[in-house]
């Protein structure tokens, strides 16, 4: 009988994807041999964590790393080979080229079994000057040392036009880096060239993000490009020039946060298939494969691979840790003789930016409206927890929901607390194939410093349920807005279902009037029959009463999408006399 080869695997990256296959590998098997190189000096970070050793809640650099080369050696007897570039890949000899940083050689290695995990690259945005000195990306703790050594500097000058920096990207970590570089006292410009933050949730989510940053004191431009960075002179600060603004912005510091690229071109290089936005393409078992043929024995891995989305299906590319360590045991199963299978990336993500948090789960409506996939969608804006525990703060969700079958599509939530719980149980729901009516039903952990009897998540479910059997209609923000107007004459009667101290605090929207819940029971009547009204009230519970009873009375009734909180975010109110 033929004796097996025995199991040679050769990775190809660290960091979570690389890292995590290699220690799944080594407890399935302690004959296999595991050799993994690394291009740079770190096997693996927390590079999720850089930020806030930028901004000094992270103390001591150790911590952010994972696990280090001897640990692994030691804990796994994993062949480690940092400083290490492999530059080719030879698919039908089965061996990879490296060359060795440390002596400058290079030299052959084989394969029985390949993992791909080069992870991706931070872009630059190609304008003049993009390179210069000051001029920063974060990817690695090399990229972070070197801000650390700018920060420092800028920290310590008494230099207004060096005392600023300028960090170009709204989107997670750019926000994260905004956020860590005022915690170190240090001014700080956002430069955006969409019109909202953080581009994967919606207008409404991205609001509220967008205040919380500019009352921090942020200088947040939006719809705003960067045209070119220049040295002003032998005092080492820079000029950042602008689209639209008429003022370069004098500081001392750029960091880029544009997002990022896949590093594929090994793969692509070796004939393996590459997907139109640069990921490699991956089967379910992570195999790569050529335009003929499926590779039984290569695999990829983490922020390099194009996935599929688990709710639409289609081709996705998310550089997310959750999902690269998840792969990761994927494909190290499947090397030893596990089959199991990766059911698409949720793009599951969360983010606390001074004192606002913000997550997503699955498809925003941006997402579907894009890929026409039929939806609806709910909103609410409770509370986090029981009204009457000291504490409670409000958040806003939003949720999608596919209209024939009611299944949950995707979930967004913001808020100052209580936020994560929530994300946590909509992407399970997902993940479960719950539909809106099973939000309803879910029983989740109460005590009122935690939640309320009927959850939040539970709440939306009623909202949504509410939508589908035909117990309320809803007019969404952006077409009330356009309507709600002197210049239209068929402008609504809104009907605001606050109490007047809660109109005399927050203000009030254009053209509103004032009826309690009791009042309006005493004064329909005197409300018309051809006109359209819109009722509203703080978050909707309110409105929604008003919407039942004006519908079961024969009224034009829609309930606002959102209610006051929602509109604050979009426009601003007007104020009411005492």
């Amino acid at each position: 009988m033929e004796k097996e080869t025995p199991v040679k695997l050769v990775i190809v990256g660290g960091v979570a994807g690389g890292a995590a296959t290699a220690a799944r590998a080594r407890r399935l098997s302690e004959e296999a041999q595991i050799i993994m190189f690394e291009r740079g000096a770190d096997v693996s970070f927390a590079n999720c964590g850089m930020p806030y050793f930028v901004g000094g809640t992270i103390e001591n650099r150790d911590q952010l790393t994972v696990v280090s080369a001897a640990q692994l050696k030691n804990w796994f007897n994993i062949d480690v080979r940092t400083l290490s570039d492999v530059r080719n890949i030879d698919l039908t000899a089965k061996k990879v080229t490296v060359f060795d940083f440390a002596t400058q050689r290079e030299y052959e290695e084989p394969f029985t079994h390949l993992v791909i995990s080069t992870g991706a690259a931070p872009k630059r945005p190609c304008v003049p000057g993009h390179d210069l000195p000051h001029c920063h990306v974060l990817r690695n703790l090399s990229d972070m040392d070197k801000i650390m050594g700018e920060v420092n500097r800028i920290a310590a000058s008494q230099d207004p036009k060096t005392k600023r920096a300028v960090v170009v990207g709204a989107g997670f970590v750019g926000l994260e880096l905004a956020d860590n570089l005022m915690q170190r006292g240090i001014p700080t410009t956002v430069v955006e060239m969409l019109n909202q933050v953080f581009p994967p949730v919606d207008k409404e989510i991205a609001k509220r993000v967008e205040r919380e940053v500019r009352n921090s004191g942020v200088q947040l431009l939006l719809g705003e490009t960067v045209e070119a960075v220049e040295k002003t002179s032998s005092d080492g600060n820079i000029l950042v020039k602008l689209n639209k603004a008429q003022e370069p912005i004098p500081c001392g510091l750029v960091i880029f946060s544009v997002g990022v690229v896949p590093e594929s071109s090994l793969a692509k290089n070796a004939g393996l298939e590459i997907g139109p936005r640069g990921g490699i393409v991956v089967d379910e078992f992570m195999r790569c494969k050529t335009a003929d043929a499926i590779y039984t024995n290569v695999y990829a891995v983490g922020d390099v691979v194009q996935t599929k989305d688990f709710v639409t299906k289609n081709p996705t590319q998310v550089p997310l840790a959750g999902p690269a360590n998840r792969q990761a045991r994927i494909a190290a199963n499947n090397v030893f003789g596990r089959p199991c299978t990766y059911r698409g990336t949720q793009s599951t993500a969360i983010v606390r930016v001074f004192n606002a948090t913000c997550g997503i789960t699955g498809c925003s409506e941006m997402a579907l409206k894009r890929q026409n996939i039929p939806y609806e969608t709910a909103f609410i804006y409770p509370l986090h927890h029981a009204e009457y525990f000291p504490g409670a703060t409000f958040m806003l969700i939003k949720i999608c929901f596919d209209p024939a079958t009611g299944k949950l599509l995707g979930a967004q939530v913001v808020g100052e607390e209580g936020v994560d719980k929530r994300v946590d149980v909509f992407s399970t729901s997902i993940q479960a194939g719950f539909t809106v009516e099973d939000l309803c039903d879910l029983e989740l952990a109460y005590a009122p410093q935690f939640g309320s009897a009927k959850d939040p998540a539970n709440y939306v479910g009623f909202v949504a349920a509410g939508i589908r059997n035909g117990d309320q209609k809803f007019i969404k923000m952006e077409e009330f807005l356009e309507i709600n107007t002197e210049e239209n004459k068929e402008r609504p009667l809104v009907i605001d279902m606050r109490q007047k101290w809660e109109r005399i605090e927050t203000g009030s929207i254009p053209g509103a009037i004032n009826l309690t819940m009791d009042e309006l029971r005493k004064r329909h009547t005197e409300l018309p029959k051809d006109r359209k009204i819109v009722v509203h009230c703080r978050q909707g519970q309110r409105a929604y009463f008003a919407y039942r009873f004006l519908a079961a009375h024969g009224y034009d009734a829609v309930n606002l999408a959102g209610g006051f909180a929602a509109f604050a975010n979009f426009s601003d109110p007007v104020p009411v006399d005492k």
